[in-house]
């Protein structure tokens, strides 16, 4: 199971509501009931009301109405409302996943202590054990035990729980965005072994250490050199969520007795989400004071970014294909969502599956010019494709966005390079939007540039 966004670790998602009686949990520790009123609603009588009439003090009387009627409305600990048969449904099963991991870790003789605080992010969680053991649990179910150095490998653990001992190192990092995350942790020595080549790094300290031979290229994702990985004893592969386009490289890693990790920053709603990925490395490396002093940094650009004023101008963000297609954001990503908190408006309000991990979608041009015509100001993702270095070269990609109210305005913008491998730099990319919203501050952009 994965934990909220207010930190705490219930055993109970929610307060539950039963024919028999209703419980009262704690905020924070739903373990424990705080009071139990038995058989409020069905077994007085025909039901509560007519039970009411059964008592013969009427300040009573009142007491337990108020009382009957604060429990409809009830939503302590996230609960839900009655009638709520799905979300009791919901409860039920993570609270039976949740006893069945508690078990499961129990049985290996590990107790908890405590789960890390996560403000933002959704795809992962991470609990701590006595004696320095670290669960770190992935959205897909992955589950990587992290046992401290002088730490023994607990027995009983079940098969799908990898271990890893720590110290951490000979990582081969084919996740690119992970990259700056290992950077700001100081921990770039952890990683030997690349999955992209020196010129392909906008990282200096990746770059620099691929010239000194620290790093060495290993091969992209779906083409690994197995032979050095091998050599070079890795001991984990992170990967995006690109690997699972190819399963078989997935396999193949494990039958060398390489553990694979996939990161979901990228499937995070909202761009401090993406950012605090930095705390699942950071507990992953034992770095965890550095990984939160990092993540505040940018949430604190974040709150002077929406003290900013706002705007309804609306922007596009988007790429061409190879085939001409036109990649642009799911409504629910994170990308849409630094436009809002920047001050502006995602042109396209409902687009995509909301339930999806998927955070792009492609759709023909003639879709796009009709649901991106009127933007006030489109952006061009250069960090797939290499990008254009004009509007010229732009409007031969996609001779079609000449028709723009953006392009005929002058309001065209495109990414640096670097912008997606610099993912702890989400709130300078946010000023970056505001000042283009606001048409100002151009000259001292760093993620942006306007297309002329």
């Amino acid at each position: 199971m994965l934990y909220g966004n207010d930190g705490f670790r219930p055993r109970v998602t929610g307060c539950t509501y039963g024919f028999a009686g209703v419980q009262l949990f704690a905020k924070g520790d739903c373990s424990r009931p705080v009071c139990f009123v038995y058989e409020p609603f069905t077994s007085l009588g025909k039901g509560f009301l007519f039970g009411i009439k059964r008592m013969k003090n009427s300040v009573f009387k009142v007491l337990i109405l108020l009382y009957g009627l604060f429990l409809l409305g009830l939503s302590g600990c996230g609960g839900p409302s009655l009638g709520s048969t799905e979300r009791e449904e919901e409860i039920r099963a993570d609270n039976k996943a949740e006893s069945k991991a508690e078990i499961e870790m129990q049985a290996a003789g590990l107790v908890y202590e405590s789960s890390m605080e996560l403000r933002y992010a959704e795809n992962f969680s991470v609990d701590y054990y006595k004696g320095g053991y670290t669960l770190l649990t992935t959205v897909d179910g992955s589950r990587f035990l992290i046992v401290p150095e002088e730490g023994e490998v607990p027995e009983g653990l079940l098969e799908d729980i990898t271990v890893l001992k720590r110290p951490i190192g000979d990582i081969y990092l084919v996740a690119s965005a992970v990259m700056d995350m290992f950077s700001e942790l100081d921990s770039l020595n952890a990683i030997t072994l690349s999955g992209q080549k020196e010129d392909g790094w906008y990282i200096e300290q990746a770059r620099d250490a691929m010239a000194r031979g620290e790093m060495v290229y290993a091969g992209k994702y779906n083409k690994p050199d197995y032979e050095l990985i091998v050599s070079e004893h890795c001991s984990l592969a992170i990967e995006n969520t690109m690997i699972t386009h190819s399963p078989e490289v997935v396999e193949k890693l494990n039958e060398f007795g390489i553990p694979v990790l996939i990161e979901y920053s990228s499937s995070e709603s909202h761009p401090l989400g993406r950012v605090e990925w930095i705390k699942f490395f950071g507990a992953l490396l034992g770095r965890e004071a550095e990984a939160e002093r990092a993540f505040e940094q940018q949430e604190t650009m974040l709150e002077q970014m929406t003290a900013k004023e706002k705007t309804d101008q609306t922007v596009a963000f988007f790429y061409i294909t190879s085939n001409g297609m036109v990649s642009v954001r799911r409504s629910s990503d994170y990308v849409p969502k630094m436009i809002k908190l920047a001050g502006g408006k995602y042109i396209f309000e409902n687009l995509g599956d909301m339930d999806s991990r998927r955070s792009t979608m492609n759709m023909q041009v003639e879709e796009f010019y009709k649901g991106a015509k009127e933007a006030d100001f489109i952006i061009y993702n250069s960090s797939i494709d290499g990008g254009v270095a004009s509007l010229e070269e732009l409007l031969d990609k996609c001779e079609i966005l000449e028709d723009f109210k953006a392009v005929q305005e002058g309001n065209v913008w495109c990414t640096t390079n670097d912008m997606y491998q610099q993912s702890m730099s989400i709130g300078c990319l946010m000023e970056d939007i505001h000042s283009m919203l606001q048409g100002k501050g151009e000259e001292e952009m760093t993620y942006l540039f306007r297309l002329e």
